[in-house]
């Protein structure tokens, strides 16, 4: 090769290492910011301490927690009056909620039990057992995505509740984000209430990253904030791009529309 040529080759490569050092390493993206559009805002039990909360056929299903007063309920949507309910044993803590099919799963939070029930009567059909905490609980995909407080979203298998696999939520710096509570699986997508926050995440099951993240503070008046408890409820509304969300002894549940906030 001619002497210019590898000269100017040499060049070449010299440049590019420049331009590969200088670019450094690819950056993680960031999660998009969301803010909630208050679409209606609806009645709901202020003595429910809501633990789980979903929509089916057009029945709203609330679990509520406590020891002695932990119930399942089927509730109509736009008034939130109680159409059935089932007590649990007097030394369970009722959590999280999710219909499969005909089904509907119910787990305690300390008790490691979770409790399977025909949806159209709520009664109950057998019990599982299971290690840790239960918190919230979703239907994904034909599984069960499930959390327990910490940063892990554990899959289980939707009629022997045997565990598939667990994932590790992290945000966009790779941080880890615990406090997982309340559930709702939508589109590919688990979207969680962060436990003592007003503020829900969606994340991407898959690889456990937060890619969304909506905060919710004002729902409330400040007077109506003296005799609540925190947010905890997110519900989709089928058919439409809508949820609703409530909290523990929330006196009204809103019917929102997460956006790109601004």
């Amino acid at each position: 090769m001619p002497a210019a040529r590898i000269a100017l080759a040499a060049l070449l490569l010299t440049a590019a290492t420049a331009c590969t050092s200088q670019a450094g390493p690819t950056s993680t993206p960031s999660s998009t910011r969301l803010r909630a559009e208050v679409v209606e805002r609806l009645p709901h039990d202020p003595s429910a301490f809501t633990q789980g909360f979903e929509v089916a056929d057009g029945v709203l299903y609330e679990g509520t927690g406590l020891e002695g007063k932990s119930q399942v309920r089927a509730l109509d949507p736009a008034t939130g009056q109680v159409r059935s309910s089932a007590d649990l044993p007097a030394n369970f803590f009722g959590e999280g909620i999710t219909v499969v099919g005909d089904d509907l799963w119910q787990i305690t939070w300390k008790n490691g039990v979770a409790i399977k029930r025909d949806r159209a009567t709520l009664r109950e059909q057998g019990r599982v057992t299971y290690e840790g905490e239960g918190w919230g609980i979703c239907h994904d995909n034909g599984r069960l995505v499930m959390s327990d407080g910490t940063n892990t979203l554990t899959f289980r298998d939707p009629r022997k509740f045997t565990i598939r696999s667990r994932v590790s939520v992290l945000d966009a710096d790779g941080r880890p984000v615990d406090k997982l509570n309340e559930l709702e699986c939508v589109d590919g997508q688990v979207w969680a209430n962060i436990w003592q926050t007003d503020r829900i995440v969606r994340i991407n099951p898959v690889n456990g990253r937060v890619t969304g993240v909506v905060e919710l503070t004002g729902l409330l008046t400040d007077a109506e904030r003296q005799g609540a408890d925190v947010l905890n409820g997110i519900a989709a509304v089928p058919g439409t791009d809508e949820f609703l969300v409530t909290g523990k002894l929330w006196p009204a549940m809103f019917r929102v529309r997460f956006t790109e906030a601004p």
